[in-house]
């Protein structure tokens, strides 16, 4: 059966605080297969005997928002889709693993979305920014911390929503697929 991961928004940061053991009792409960979780922040690999619609993803932020009362977007990527995040990011290699990011989005936003984005970030910082297939790529040059390119500046400029991992975590999350 193919392997997926379920990339979770708004996990253990900000006050939504939730164990990974309940996540995983939550999923097993909707006859989710094979569930186990990655890092405590919200990334959780599963089986599933066809490629998951945005239905599926659907189900998975009803459960977070019903059962937890956390609004949370999530991403369900293959384990293609997620060596692709990290091969395909052009940044992996020359920034520092942690800083360099995938943001996996819930479409793929049009190209004049991603200029307004370079335009209207322009000057406020250093981060390198490019465009990939249903991901931005980011190189927090200096820190996501004190970044001024948050989740809500760039979802503001794509029209679409996203979650954000490191390219070390996602090697992690990677190599257990």
């Amino acid at each position: 059966m193919p392997r997926y991961c379920a990339f979770f928004s708004s996990l253990n940061v900000g006050g939504n605080r939730l164990t990974m053991e309940d996540l995983r009792r939550a999923l097993r409960r909707e006859e989710i297969d094979n569930v186990e979780t990655v890092i405590a922040s919200g990334n959780v690999l599963f089986d599933y005997d066809e490629r998951p619609s945005e239905g599926l993803e659907e189900l998975f932020a009803y459960i977070m928002a019903e059962r937890f009362d956390i609004d949370s977007f999530v991403a369900i990527r293959s384990k293609e889709e997620v060596r692709a995040a990290l091969e395909d990011n052009p940044f992996v290699g020359f920034g520092e693993d942690a800083k360099v990011h995938t943001q996996f989005l819930a479409s793929q936003p049009p190209q004049a979305n991603f200029d307004a984005l370079l335009a209207a970030y322009k000057g406020r910082g250093d981060e390198k920014l490019a465009l990939g297939e249903r991901c931005l790529f980011i190189d927090f040059v200096h820190g996501v911390a004190g970044s001024r390119l948050t989740p809500g500046f760039i979802e503001r400029r794509l029209g679409c929503r996203g979650t954000a991992r490191n390219a070390r975590s996602l090697g992690r999350i990677l190599a257990k697929m």
